[in-house]
C-alpha cells in the first residue's frame, strides 16, 4: 500500500492520512451553476488535467491525542471497494497497512453527511465498522437530515437520494451518535469550526499542539483545479452554492493570512498544503510536513 498511508506531526498530535481511493467522475454542463462547461474545461486545460473528468480523491486521517485514536470522516464505505475493482472504498485495507486495528479506533467524527464521508461507518453487511468507537456528528448537520419535516420538503434527486442513504446509515447504527457544536473542542486539541454551505452543518477542525497547528477543511474546497482558482464557482454538490463560496473565500482568505498548513478531504494524496493568492482566486501547494 505504499503512497496510500503518510504520517506527520501536529506537537504531540500524530496525524495518519490513509487513502480511500478516488473516483473519476464525468464532467458535464450541469457541474458548475454559474460557470459554462466551457469555463471548467479551460480551467482543468489550465492545471493540465483531463477536460471530460475529474479525478475525485478522499482522504480521511486518523488522530492519536488525549491517548485516543480519532478517525475524522470514513470515506466510501468497504463495500465499494467490491463494487469499484479497489478503487474506492480502501480505507480499511490502508488502515491496516497503517498497522491500525479498526477495532481500536476510539472515536469517529464527521464532519458532514454525504456518502463519501459516512458510508464507511457500516461494513458490506450493515454492521458497524468501528464496533468500539463513539460517533460524533455536528449538531446541525444531524438536526437537518434526521428531520422528516425537512425530508418531506427536499427536492428530486441528489437531495432524496441523500436523505434516504443518511437514513439507512444511521439507522443501521440505531442513531447511536454524540452530537457536538462548533467552536468547541470535539476531541483533545481539536476544536470544531463552522464551514457551511456544502452542507448545512458542514464542519471543519483546527488541530494545535506544541504550537503547531493545521486546518482540516473537510470539503470547503473540493477540487483544487477548479475552486481554489475560481473560488466564486457553484459546484452542484453544493447544499447552499453561494454560502459554499463564501465559506471558500473566507476560509482561503484566513489561511493565507496565517499562514496555516491545510489538510483537504478532497486534495491529491497526501493532501497536505498550504495556500497562496493567485489573481482574484488561490493556489494549492503541496507541502511534505508543517
Amino acid at each position: 500500500m505504499a503512497g496510500e498511508v503518510h504520517r506527520y506531526k501536529v506537537g504531540d498530535i500524530e496525524v495518519t492520512v490513509l487513502s480511500d481511493g478516488f473516483r473519476m467522475v464525468p464532467v458535464n454542463g450541469n457541474y458548475l451553476s454559474n460557470a459554462s462547461a466551457d469555463d471548467l474545461a479551460k480551467a482543468l486545460a489550465a492545471q493540465g488535467q483531463p477536460t471530460d473528468k475529474m479525478k475525485n480523491t478522499y482522504s480521511p486521517i486518523v488522530l492519536r491525542t488525549g491517548g485516543k485514536r480519532v478517525l475524522f470522516d470514513t470515506g466510501n464505505g468497504y463495500a465499494a471497494a467490491a463494487e469499484s475493482n479497489n478503487e474506492r472504498g480502501t480505507l480499511n485495507s490502508n488502515l491496516a497497512a497503517a498497522g491500525i486495528d479498526r477495532n481500536t479506533i476510539d472515536v469517529v467524527v464527521i464532519s458532514h453527511f454525504h456518502a463519501d464521508h459516512v458510508n464507511g461507518l457500516l461494513m458490506p453487511d450493515n454492521s458497524r465498522a468501528f464496533p468500539n468507537a463513539e460517533i460524533k456528528v455536528p449538531e446541525n448537520e444531524w438536526k437537518f437530515w434526521m428531520d422528516d419535516g425537512e425530508m418531506s420538503r427536499a427536492s428530486k434527486g441528489r437531495m432524496t437520494e441523500l436523505f434516504a442513504n443518511n437514513r439507512r446509515v444511521f439507522g443501521a447504527l440505531d442513531r447511536k451518535v454524540t452530537p457536538y457544536a462548533w467552536d468547541k473542542e470535539v476531541v483533545p486539541g481539536v476544536t470544531a469550526v463552522g464551514t457551511p454551505g456544502h452542507s448545512i452543518g458542514h464542519t471543519s477542525y483546527v488541530v494545535s499542539s506544541g504550537g503547531k497547528t493545521v486546518y482540516v477543511q473537510s470539503d470547503v474546497c473540493n477540487n483544487v483545479a477548479v475552486f481554489a482558482p475560481y473560488p466564486d464557482w457553484h459546484g452542484f454538490f453544493d447544499q447552499d452554492p453561494p454560502k459554499a463560496a463564501a465559506t471558500r473565500r473566507s476560509v482561503y482568505d484566513m489561511l493565507v493570512a496565517e499562514k496555516l498548513p491545510v489538510q483537504g478531504y478532497h486534495f491529491p494524496f497526501p493532501a497536505l498544503a498550504r495556500i497562496e493568492k493567485q489573481g482574484a482566486g488561490y493556489r494549492v501547494v503541496p507541502a511534505a510536513g508543517l
